[in-house]
């Protein structure tokens, strides 16, 4: 497991039988050369204690939220900006649920929400609790907070019962962190552009053409291309979407500046354009402001198409470029039409005349067409569950 080497992983270990086997898992880390602090929960200590976790991670344990001897640190917020990533290893049933609630009761929790890098729980616990409508509510919620999970297995359980709630073995779990650093590592040699939001097309100084396009989805795309480690340029049209500030974001108002911006940042290895981009521009825009008349006439003329340009200029076609489809009828004619004439690799389609997965909301619903004529549908979800799941499939695809 190379990827391991140097990485500074947060290992917080909450209470249950399970626990035990946190020690395991960080010998496997130590053997790998990473960097391990702990926090113990309190009940965490009723299975193991303080003194074993030391002599294993051969550094400070830390359990209480306000140490006498360090306030000065501000543990809180100096573990969570110390770490690459977060392991809750085990994560019980009530963790979970104060996680969801985002409660900050304990140092724990404190770091938690304090924290601005990846979390990665471990799931441990009963089947009945596992199974129970909270617990998968809860873990809906965390999921679409982008916390990680991993697990949990089936098999035999110290309360003598068989089923889904059986915490992952720690080589396991170790194996699943390195995967997600390796991915980190291929990925950061890989350039991404999105473009999103709307474009305006301007009638006059004050007046223009423009849609319903939030931008929303294609916001949550670029951040989880940057999670994933990918080089990453954004350029959006008009929004009042904010976004990280590692993301080169471009920002543009018609679709001749985000063609314009689009052919400056190639060549890319993937390239989404989930931006609802003008098909018709005002032939002669005027420089004054129209009065108020009977009626108006105004001549349109075509934009360029940006997707069907990238996609047919092979000097600079990048390795993946897929395509959105915003419709409200014939969704799948509509969608397979537009894959064949712009000679993309995907096409995402979406109805946006449901509201509730329309333009302005925060939650989706898409099919992906793929290029040997089969299909995938997403279903209803959170838009950064939504992005998660298509650059998983970006990472497939270009790995």
């Amino acid at each position: 497991m190379e990827n391991l080497k140097d990485k500074r992983i947060l290992l917080i270990i909450c209470g249950g039988i399970s626990a035990y086997k946190s020690l395991e898992l960080i010998r496997i880390f130590k053997k790998n050369n990473c960097k391990i602090r702990t926090i113990l929960t309190k009940s965490s200590k009723e299975f193991i204690t303080p003194l074993s976790v030391a002599s294993l991670s051969q550094g400070k344990v830390y359990d209480d939220l306000f140490d006498v001897e360090n306030e000065t640190e501000m543990d809180h917020i100096t573990l969570s900006r110390w770490a690459d990533i977060i392991l809750i290893n085990p994560t019980t049933a009530n963790t979970i649920s104060k996680l969801a609630k985002g409660t900050s009761e304990d140092l724990a929790s404190t770091v938690v929400l304090a924290s601005n890098k990846p979390i990665f729980l471990v799931p441990a616990m009963n089947v009945r609790m596992w199974e129970h409508p909270s617990t998968k509510e809860n873990l809906k919620i965390l999921k679409r907070y982008s916390y990680k999970i991993i697990g949990p297995e089936t098999g035999q359980m110290a309360c003598g019962e068989y089923g889904e709630g059986r915490v992952t073995e720690p080589l396991k779990v170790a194996e699943k962190i390195d995967e997600y650093f390796s991915n980190l590592k291929k990925n950061r040699r890989l350039k991404a552009l999105v473009t999103a939001g709307p474009t305006n097309e301007y009638i006059d100084p004050v007046r223009f053409i423009s849609n319903k396009s939030s931008g929303k989805q294609g916001y949550e795309i670029a951040k989880s291309l940057y999670k994933n480690g990918y080089q990453t340029t954004l350029i959006s049209g008009p929004t009042n979407l904010e976004i990280d500030e590692n993301i080169n974001l471009i920002k543009v108002e018609t679709a001749e500046e985000m063609f314009n911006e689009t052919q400056r940042n190639l060549p890319v290895d993937v390239a989404i354009f989930s931006a609802a981009v003008g098909d018709f521009k005002i032939k002669k825009r005027l420089g004054v402001k129209i009065k108020k008349q009977d009626e108006l006439v105004l001549k349109l003329e075509k934009n360029i198409d940006i997707l069907d340009y990238v996609s047919k200029h092979n000097s600079m076609r990048p390795r993946l470029v897929i395509g959105f489809a915003a419709e409200t009828n014939d969704i799948e004619k509509n969608s397979l039409d537009k894959l064949n004439k712009k000679n993309c690799d995907w096409i995402i389609a979406n109805d946006v005349s449901k509201k509730e997965i329309g333009f302005s909301s925060d939650q989706n619903e898409v099919t992906i067409y793929y290029k040997d004529n089969k299909k995938e549908k997403l279903t209803k979800k959170n838009k950064s569950l939504i992005s998660d799941e298509i650059i998983n499939r970006v990472n497939n695809f270009i790995n």
